[in-house]
């Protein structure tokens, strides 16, 4: 097995990110993948996709009195019924266009009744996770590229071969595999890591969008929109599970490729940011540095702390550490961070307090003129 994929696999799973793991017949994927069900105590449906129809991912019409209706397969009813399972959908490399084609609706999660759910025909699933396996191009035969949509929608994981832990584990037997487990509250995380990736793409413009033009790249990762919130979700995600870097980074680079995920890593991590919280707890500790782009990263960090938890402190602080920065010559770069703040001030009735305003109106004068544009002053 492939300890250090299964784990990012692992991951993404409990994160509700698809993903699509990448080797040839024989290596042990879907071994791997129903032992990660049983270490999650998840329901594992397998789904071999070379031998499906569209209408086993997309619905079969079926005529009834109130009309036609897609009626979904037995393995999503299975699926519905046990919740928070995994649709492990191997041999996609080789599933026809049209299957990928309808394999798209149901990759990609909607809400609906406030949760988040895959449809599969009319059928809604909660808790569903999706992990693809595919072959290499040239070891399957009669194959074709996953298309730029559905490619998109996965985070591409290889599945490399140690022959040293095969080796041992033939000697010795192979141990059960240990899986990070991401905690309930993970999701706390995900506002940080959307700001450090919002700051990278503001930092380097041309990598937030790069569609490969053919077609053999388009099925691997790549960057967009779609991928880096991906990326910034299996960020937030592998930290909180304390998976470490080398889980972390082929998560960010099977949604972005090798090149943006390692350019951003090491961007983040030159950075060493200051933790927000503490920040907003003792605004006289901020010092301004003297990089753009690590000014800009902070003050969007400390933004978007102050708004998940607006209290009068938090955001008199917020306010205060703007001023600092504008006081350091960096104004511009507190623009975005201060739109941020005042846009939920005003929502809540901040901007409306007279007390308020008139503790904060020293630190808003550098910054009268960028509210005033926004219509929020």
């Amino acid at each position: 097995m492939s300890q250090k994929t299964l784990q990012a696999i692992a991951v993404a799973v409990q994160a509700g990110v698809p993903t699509v793991t990448w080797g040839g017949p024989g290596v042990g994927k879907t071994s791997g993948i129903n032992a990660l069900g049983k270490a999650l105590n998840r329901h594992v449906e397998t789904v071999i996709a070379s031998l499906r129809e569209p209408s086993d991912f997309g619905g079969l019409p079926v005529l009834t009195e109130n009309g036609v209706k897609l009626s979904p397969p037995a393995w999503a009813v299975r699926l519905a019924e046990a919740g928070n399972g995994i649709l492990f959908v191997d041999e996609i490399s080789t599933a026809a266009p049209a299957v990928q084609a309808a394999l798209l609706r149901v990759c990609l999660s909607e809400e609906r009744g406030g949760e988040q759910v895959n449809m599969v025909g009319e059928l809604a699933i909660k808790g569903l996770a999706i992990v693809a396996a595919a072959n290499p191009p040239d070891q399957a035969a009669g194959g074709w590229e996953m298309s730029p949509p559905l490619s998109n929608r996965f985070c591409h994981l290889q599945w490399n071969l140690n022959v040293g832990e095969y080796v041992q584990g033939m000697f010795e037997g192979f141990p059960a595999p240990v899986f990070p487990i991401v905690p309930a509250n993970w999701q706390e995380g995900i506002r940080q890591a959307r700001v450090e990736i919002a700051s990278f793409i503001q930092h380097k413009q041309t990598l937030l969008y790069a569609c490969p033009k053919n077609d053999a790249d388009a099925g691997k990762p790549w960057p967009s929109p779609r991928s880096w919130t991906m990326a910034a979700t299996l960020s937030a995600a592998a930290k909180a599970a304390n998976a470490g870097q080398e889980v972390e980074l082929p998560l960010l680079s099977g949604c972005v490729g090798d090149g943006p995920a390692l350019e951003f890593i090491n961007w983040r991590d030159s950075l060493d940011l200051p933790n927000p919280e503490e920040l907003l707890k003792n605004p006289d500790s901020f010092v301004v540095p003297d990089r753009g782009d690590k000014v800009y990263t902070i003050l969007a960090s400390v933004a978007s702390a102050a708004v998940s938890d607006m209290t009068k402190a938090r955001f008199l602080a917020a306010w205060q550490i703007f001023k600092m920065a504008a006081d350091a010559g960096k104004k511009d770069l507190a623009a975005a961070a201060v739109r941020t703040l005042a846009k939920a001030a005003t929502q809540q009735g901040y901007m409306a307090d007279a007390k308020v305003r008139t503790q904060v109106v020293a630190h808003l004068a550098p910054f009268v003129e960028i509210l005033k544009q926004a219509g929020l002053y």
